[in-house]
């Protein structure tokens, strides 16, 4: 795990600047404080933080081809880089390193851009073709590694991380309120938004190919499947489990120590029964003071049957400080209001004092339907499937006007809409009508009536057809499973240098899970209902039938006691930016503090997104 920085002119005879490579990657030094490394070519810079993972004592980057003409500065780790190096020796290559990194100098030269079919991995990644002066940048199937960029002034600049880019002063830095609305929704940005209208964020499974003044995108990969997996359940298991046995073989090469985060729930705990397969186990977790937050018990109970050198810190659900909270939005880069971020960079914390690799269990509530919402969603479109298009919109939703606000008025108004624009509700926090209240006309008059539904509706496009499940988790895996769950579990880890491996998001894991039919994955109200039947055969029923608890903090309670008075103050400070109007701003805190209504976590994006300008100094 490391990070990566570049600079590219479009103009041959323009000299990348050394020292602005150097402030860029000083920025990203935590993800790799091992080593530095720099490529410098005329139009061309190349820089590299290292963390050592695989070939500790010769993996230095860039690395190079057999005449130097191909260079490579690379973050992430490349699973099947033997089987790789094998092939390409037989073609004639040489290599100078038993780096996984290497593979990709050798395999660019034989097969050209297209080669980033051939990775199994996580990466991010910037290889120079100095003979065609074309720079290439890729990023990972699923977005476990995060890759900005921007082209400006007839020059390109990238990075792992986007304070990185703005090393540079002269950039634009126009805000893109469009981005700031879909964060409003879904308390994150989607790629390729960022918060700048002039900054992009690479999607996931694509490569950019810069090349004679020309940046253009190419997708190598989809997780849509063709088909459905039709065979017997039994089958299917067996296939499962020797999928996920692979997936975790496959991540355990390491020369510094590795472990797993075990929080006790399905996913961690799957993980570590399988690394047990393979060997001893380290594992880590946090455990919460308030009960009903805490599972410390249940990752001691398969700490114990596995028999891992497990590590475990009780701490207290005590509200982060602002300092905290500030150094945790410097390392999200972006407006971020997920507040599991903070007991995942607490966890990292701990992990980190025995490891510095660790496999957690990432991508399996979206890949096997374990959230709450996709049983609901399952239930509401089989009910949607009996009542006329027409009907419904009018039945509903005169109904959910004549009900008191909560879960079965939002589930009956969710009725009212097709599967698309019910999904959107769903993962929303801010709808529409309440955002129309609360940006101010000259913040309407910038977005001109720009809805957020069409960060989903184009993904939609492609699943047109399908069953309603499947479409679901294949929009969440483009969306909220890159641009929520794996860029805080990134930024977080990599804040302690710590890198995560996820088995669940294994390419070959993802693709069966995709075909996998909706009636195996959500059964007898049980989501994950066929991985919890594959597991039985290691786990517990106890660990695999549980009711599911989220890595969550207590919100309500921590934003009417101790971060009441802050959070006053930041919304003071957000209403006088001028696009979101303060009185309705403080209506949400009034309600709140006074317990009239529970508006925690629209409370904490609006926080989260003043503490942002705050600590980045930008903004109106």
């Amino acid at each position: 795990m490391c990070g990566i920085a570049g600079i590219l002119h479009d103009d041959s005879a323009a000299t990348a600047s050394p020292r602005l490579l150097g402030e860029m990657c000083d920025r990203i030094v935590h993800r790799g404080p091992d080593a530095f490394g720099q490529l410098l070519d005329g139009p061309v810079a190349l820089g590299h933080r290292r963390l050592s993972i695989i070939d500790v004592g010769g993996g230095d980057q860039p690395i190079f081809n057999e005449d130097r003409s191909i260079a490579v500065v690379f973050n992430g780790e490349i699973y099947n880089h033997k089987a790789l190096r094998q092939w390409l020796t037989g073609l004639g290559h040489h290599f100078r390193t038993s780096s996984d990194t290497e593979v990709l100098v050798h395999a660019y030269e034989h097969e050209g851009p297209e080669f980033v079919r051939r990775l199994r991995g996580m990466f991010a990644f910037a290889l120079w073709d100095a003979p065609r002066r074309r720079l290439m940048v890729a990023r990972d199937r699923l977005g476990k590694k995060p890759l900005y960029y921007t082209h400006q002034g007839a020059r390109l600049l990238f990075a792992s991380e986007l304070k990185a880019l703005l090393a540079d002063k002269s950039l634009d830095l126009a805000l893109d309120y469009e981005a700031f609305s879909d964060y409003l929704s879904f308390v994150c940005i989607i790629a390729p938004k960022t918060p700048f209208r002039q900054v992009r964020k690479l999607p996931p499974a694509h490569y950019l190919i810069a090349e004679g003044g020309h940046v253009t995108l190419h997708e190598y990969w989809d997780a849509n499947p063709n088909h459905m997996d039709v065979r017997a359940q039994r089958e299917i298991e067996e296939e499962l489990f020797h999928q996920l046995d692979d997936a975790v073989a496959c991540r355990l090469e390491s020369e510094v120590p590795l472990g797993a985060f075990l929080s006790g729930g399905v996913d961690s705990s799957a993980v570590v029964a399988l690394m047990s397969r393979h060997g001893g186990v380290r594992t880590a977790n946090i455990g919460f003071d308030v009960e009903a937050l805490d599972e410390s018990k249940y990752a001691e109970q398969v700490a114990a049957l596995f028999k891992t050198d497990h590590r475990s810190q009780r701490v207290k659900v005590d509200a982060a400080s602002e300092d905290e909270l500030e150094r945790l939005v410097w390392h999200l880069d972006e407006p971020f209001a997920d507040a599991s971020a903070i007991p995942t960079h607490r966890v990292s914390g701990v992990a980190r004092k025995s490891v510095t690799v660790a496999l957690s269990g990432d991508g399996g509530d979206e890949v096997f339907a374990g959230y709450d919402r996709y049983r609901t969603d399952l239930l509401l479109n089989t009910v949607r499937g009996l009542v006329p298009g027409p009907l419904r919109a009018r039945l509903f939703g005169e109904l959910s006007g004549h009900l008191p606000r909560g879960r079965l008025r939002t589930a009956v108004d969710d009725l009212a809409h097709d599967t698309q624009r019910a999904h959107f509700r769903s993962v929303s926090y801010f709808r529409d009508p309440e955002k129309t209240g609360l940006f101010t006309p000259e913040l309407r008059a910038l977005l001109h009536g720009y809805d957020s539904q069409g960060v989903l509706a184009g993904h939609y496009a492609r699943v047109e057809g399908r069953d309603p499940l499947a479409g679901i988790l294949y929009v969440d895996l483009k969306t909220y499973l890159p641009d929520r769950m794996l860029m805080k579990v990134d930024k977080m880890a990599m804040m302690h240098s710590l890198e995560v491996r996820s088995p669940f998001l294994d390419q070959f894991v993802v693709e069966m899970g995709l075909r996998i039919p909706a009636g195996l994955k959500i059964r007898d109200g049980q989501g994950k209902w066929i991985l919890k039947k594959t597991m039985e055969r290691m786990l517990p029923d106890e660990i695999l039938y549980r009711r599911k608890q989220g890595f969550d903090v207590p919100l309500a309670a921590w934003l009417r006691g101790p971060v009441a008075e802050p959070l006053e103050a930041a919304l003071g400070s957000l209403g006088r930016r001028g696009y979101l109007r303060a009185a309705e701003l403080t209506r949400l805190y009034d309600e709140h503090r006074t317990g009239a209504a529970d508006h925690a976590h629209k409370l904490w994006i609006l926080y989260m997104l003043e503490l942002w300008h705050r600590v980045f100094r930008v903004g109106p």
